[in-house]
C-alpha cells in the first residue's frame, strides 16, 4: 500500500464521521447524528459527491456514504469535515452486509450512483440494482422510500428498467438522457467523479427513480431477468468494447 494510502487510513481513524465496520448500529443512526432527520444513503459512494452535494441542499436531512474504499471514502469525509457538514456521514463496509446496519424502515431513500455496471453477464447478480439487493434495500427502506439510479452505462440503465418491469415495480421517473432535460433538478446536476470519465463511452447519463414499496419478487422473476441479460445484452456497444478490452 503507499504512502498516501497508508496516511489517509490513519487520518481517516479519527474522523468523527467515519464508521469502519462498525457493530449494533441498527437503529442508533438518529442517536449518531443527534436528531430525527431522515436518513438518505449514497451506495458505492466513492468519494462522496452526491453524500456532500446533497447534503448541501438539504440541511434538515442526514446523509450516509457507503462504500468498502477506504481511500475514496476519505475524500468525501475530508470535505464534509471542512464544510462542517455535521449531518454526513461515511459507513466502510460491504454492500451486501448494508441491511445488518439498519433497522426496519430507518431509511427514506438511496442514491446509487455510477456504480460499477458489472457487464459480464455473468455477474449480473452483483449490480446493485439486481433483485439480489433490492431485498436487501428492502429490510430497512420505508414504505414510501425511493431508490436513485444514476448511470452512465446503458447496460445498466435497461437492466434495471428490466428488473423494475419484471418485479412490478412502481416508476417514479425515467430520463435516458439527464442532461437533455432543460429543467432538472438541483440534485441532478450534483456530478460524481465518475461521471467525468464518460468510461462507458455513451456521452448521456441516465436516471431512474423508483419505489420498491409493493414488489413481489419471486425466483420466476430472477429467472426471466436472468434470460433476458443473455439473450439481449450483447446488442450493447458498451458491453461489447468493455469485455474486447479487458480480454
Amino acid at each position: 500500500m503507499g504512502q498516501k494510502k497508508l496516511q489517509r487510513f490513519a487520518e481517516m481513524q479519527t474522523f468523527p464521521n467515519v464508521l469502519q465496520y462498525p457493530e449494533q448500529m441498527q437503529g442508533q443512526w438518529h442517536a449518531f447524528f443527534k436528531n430525527n432527520h431522515p436518513i438518505t444513503l449514497e451506495l458505492a459512494c466513492g468519494k462522496g459527491e452526491y453524500a456532500v452535494g446533497l447534503a448541501r441542499l438539504y440541511p434538515s436531512r442526514n446523509f450516509i456514504g457507503v462504500d468498502v474504499k477506504g481511500n475514496r471514502i476519505w475524500v468525501g469525509a475530508k470535505k464534509a469535515l471542512q464544510e462542517q457538514l455535521g449531518h454526513v456521514a461515511f459507513l466502510r463496509t460491504q454492500i451486501d452486509r448494508i441491511a445488518t446496519y439498519f433497522e426496519k424502515d430507518e431509511v427514506q431513500e438511496i442514491w446509487i450512483t455510477f456504480p460499477d455496471p458489472q457487464l459480464r453477464s455473468s455477474k449480473h447478480k452483483k449490480r446493485l440494482t439486481h433483485p439480489k439487493f433490492l431485498r436487501l434495500y428492502r429490510q430497512f427502506l420505508s414504505n414510501d422510500g425511493l431508490i436513485h439510479l444514476k448511470t452512465d452505462s446503458p447496460v445498466l440503465y435497461h437492466f434495471t428498467k428490466q428488473v423494475i418491469a419484471l418485479n412490478k415495480l412502481k416508476l417514479v421517473s425515467d430520463l435516458d438522457d439527464v442532461y437533455a432535460h432543460p429543467q432538472l433538478s438541483a440534485e441532478l446536476q450534483i456530478k460524481t467523479h465518475y461521471e467525468g470519465l464518460d468510461i462507458a463511452g455513451s456521452r448521456k447519463i441516465h436516471y431512474l427513480c423508483f419505489s420498491i414499496q409493493d414488489a413481489v419478487f419471486s425466483e420466476a422473476a430472477d429467472q426471466a431477468l436472468k434470460t433476458w441479460v443473455f439473450e439481449h445484452e450483447d446488442r450493447f456497444p458498451e458491453k461489447t468494447k468493455s469485455i474486447t478490452e479487458q480480454n
